[in-house]
């Protein structure tokens, strides 16, 4: 038997279950994961309450990034995996593949080798955060020395990875967050400059910082009525990227500001990289490299034994955190 965390009802982290299940054995195109560390998301939060592009299928596993080794591996999967420490790169149906938990069953495609310099805890912190602010600000943005880029949740761990991203690529983070309360950690953490949202004007704040240019690339995973600052702070041309809808409001289309400086509006996803392989392996190799060599860290804010998950979701949804929420097994 193993502990596995389940959930038989739509709702929040309340409904999180600790449950004995008959251990598994991977089957074609599958491996078997000894879970070590579980990293928390945004996602999950969602999926649990019915707000995730994926339906739930009750009763359903949860959890998207694990970091373990490799035990058994099914039909038709290099036997060269077991034994190997790997984490999760995200993308799969959480109904079917979810990881939380002592085990997980999980498509041999979504096992991402990482860095021996790392924990367990820190390779269960990388691939959501570091591949989907790759994904928008490199692959589809094509961030450049010079650029401003506002980056808003910045105190998220994937706000984090983009804040490294735009410093690796020359360019100037803008973080956003609500409070003023965690400026001067993001600006420890990189950031150039901070704007507490409701504290002050975001365009007004953005276009001081950037004399008067504006973000060329902006990157919120917040949507709602909050765009339309967003389009006040964007430089002509700009692009803002929306990969979330954390606001429970509605996301208007603010087309007099995109008209007027020739913006782009678009969504935008992790399983866009996904979707492609050559553009997945190019940007695992470019977050590898840098994880090895020193030049990216995840930020690990808080960890929770496999028992407190429920304590884990409620913090994370708490926003009190900076960084990345673990659950380690």
């Amino acid at each position: 038997m193993a502990k596995i965390i389940r959930f038989h009802s739509i709702g929040g982290p309340e409904n999180l279950k600790i449950e004995d299940l008959p251990l598994r054995a991977p089957g074609e195109g599958e491996v078997k994961l000894r879970v070590q560390a579980v990293g928390l998301n945004r996602a999950e939060a969602g999926f649990m309450r019915g707000r995730y592009f994926e339906t739930p299928e009750l009763p359903s596993t949860i959890g998207y990034e694990a970091a373990g080794i490799v035990e058994a591996v099914g039909a038709g999967v290099d036997a060269g995996w077991v034994g190997k420490q790997i984490a999760t790169v995200p993308g799969f149906s959480m109904s079917k593949y979810g990881v939380l938990g002592e085990e997980a069953i999980v498509p041999a495609a979504s096992l991402g080798e990482y860095p021996a310099n790392l924990s367990p805890t820190e390779a269960a912190a990388i691939w959501m955060q570091y591949l989907t602010a790759y994904g928008a600000l490199v692959t589809f943005g094509g961030v450049k020395p010079g650029d401003y880029v506002l980056i808003t949740a910045a105190s998220s761990s994937v706000g984090l990875a983009a804040i490294q991203i735009v410093n690796a690529e020359g360019a100037t983070p803008i973080a956003a967050t609500r409070r003023s309360n965690k400026s001067a950690e993001l600006l420890s953490l990189g950031a150039a400059h901070v704007v507490a949202t409701e504290e002050e004007d975001v365009a007004t704040k953005v276009n001081e910082i950037t004399g008067g240019k504006g973000a060329r690339l902006i990157f919120d995973p917040v949507a709602g009525p909050g765009v339309e600052k967003l389009a006040g702070a964007a430089a002509y041309h700009g692009t803002i990227f929306v990969y979330g809808s954390l606001s429970p409001e509605p996301t208007p289309y603010p087309v007099r500001a995109l008209v007027a400086k020739g913006l782009s509006m678009r969504a935008y996803s992790l399983m866009e990289l996904r979707a492609d392989p050559q553009l997945l392996k190019t940007a695992k190799q470019y977050v590898f490299d840098r994880l090895a060599d020193g030049r990216f860290h995840p930020k690990i804010a808080k960890t929770f034994p496999l028992a407190q998950s429920k304590e884990a979701y409620q913090y994370l949804e708490s926003n009190q955190q900076v960084g990345k929420v673990v659950i380690t097994v």
